[in-house]
């Protein structure tokens, strides 16, 4: 049996493609990709690079795997061990919940340096434009389609912005692959913000709900795993441009706004409106992948959240903008929802692994060799790096 290339499949590989690159491309993404380049100059580039081989290795893995079974991870995880499913959905779903408050939080600054509205007023607007995406007749198909345009509206902004900055590419290019020096840690903070926590699983389980699966789907889904990477990478590469351009010109960071600081260089007075266009458009589709994706972890444990899983979103975004707008951003919180995340793309691929080395559960796919051994060396390596971290 073929995977059929019809339109409808076609839209939604790339609408899954988009919620994955747009779910990474949230407000710790654009800080993360400023401070970084402050830190480590034209030597960030390498870690991009080796954040993007590393991000494809473990997507690749995890797309193929779910698409074989044609399974979400936490049922292929509890067939795998009884409640080791529930442990997994509840680990991705408390992180992206967390997680989302910084987003709707991200929301409001976003939208509120663009037209002038309140934060909190900006916050509570996009919480209820994002209820309306998936209230939405047809909200799979709004979705997909919300987030190729906010997407490419990011990434054509940050591009003019680039291209203002003047930065030295040339020397950008040769600290990609000749760095001057690297940092793990740097590798490991882009890898877990790519597609670690629900990030992992947002564009596999939107292909799932679709109707992309099976075996004969494997070798499509593959392609616009990587697809989805490369876009994310593109996007964090044009950002470090920017921000190295402001460096070499010589100019400190902004330390109460560091990506806002780079825009205000490139593109003066207009910069800051430009920025809060992609920083809401970041913050938006990191909202509706967050949501989307931790609830697609919940619906499974009681055919009632099944039934009824638009309103289950509903709570969860209504419960994030509320503890916003109470508490502001909950800084322990967000700590301790970024160590969870960090262990849980090593757990998740561990369990994926083990599972695909069971034919019967993937429909009788045979997972490559190679892609075991990139996954089990991802796997450990973000593992160790995350011990690491966290004792250190």
């Amino acid at each position: 049996m073929t995977f059929l290339r019809t339109s409808a499949n076609r839209s939604a590989l790339a609408g899954a493609a988009f919620l994955m690159a747009t779910s990474a491309i949230g407000p710790g993404f654009l800080t993360q990709t400023a401070v970084f380049t402050w830190q480590l100059s034209a030597s960030f580039g390498f870690v991009i690079l080796v954040s993007v081989l590393l991000d494809i290795g473990a997507q690749l893995n995890i797309w193929r795997i779910l698409t074989a079974s044609g399974q979400r991870a936490q049922e292929l995880a509890d067939r795998l061990a009884p409640g080791l499913g529930y442990v997994l959905g509840g680990l991705v779903a408390f992180g992206g919940m967390a997680f989302n408050i910084g987003n709707i939080g991200g929301c409001g600054m976003g939208l509120g340096l663009a037209t002038g509205l309140p934060v909190e007023a900006a916050a509570l607007l996009s919480a209820l434009i994002a209820l309306a995406i998936f209230w939405a007749p047809e909200s799979g198909r709004v979705l997909d389609t919300v987030v190729k345009v906010l997407g490419l509206g990011m990434l054509v902004c940050t591009v003019y912005v680039a291209v203002a900055a003047r930065p030295p590419v040339a020397e950008a290019l040769l600290r990609t692959v000749w760095p001057l020096q690297v940092d793990a840690l740097a590798i490991v903070t882009l890898v877990g913000g790519t597609v670690g926590g629900y990030i992992s699983f947002a564009g596999a389980h939107r292909l799932l709900d679709a109707g992309i699966k099976g075996p004969a789907a494997v070798g499509a889904v593959s392609r616009v795993a990587v697809r989805g990477i490369v876009l994310t990478s593109v996007m964090r590469y044009v950002l470090f441009l920017a921000a190295f351009g402001m460096l070499a010109a010589g100019l400190p960071m902004d330390t109460e706004n560091p990506p806002a600081g780079v825009f205000r260089y490139a593109a003066g007075a207009a910069g800051y409106r430009i920025f809060g266009v992609v920083m809401w458009c970041a913050a938006i589709t990191s909202v509706l992948g967050s949501a989307y994706t931790s609830v697609s972890f919940l619906r499974t444990w009681h055919p009632a959240m099944e039934r009824n899983h638009r309103q289950v979103v509903t709570v969860f975004i209504l419960i994030s903008a509320g503890i916003f707008l109470a508490l502001g951003r909950p800084v322990q919180l967000l700590i301790l929802a970024g160590a969870v995340n960090g262990f849980i793309l090593p757990i998740a691929l561990a369990i994926l692994l083990l599972a695909a080395r069971k034919q019967n559960l993937l429909q009788g796919y045979r997972h490559p060799v190679w892609l075991h051994l990139v996954g089990w060396a991802v796997a450990g390596g973000i593992g160790w790096l995350a011990v690491r971290g966290l004792v250190g």
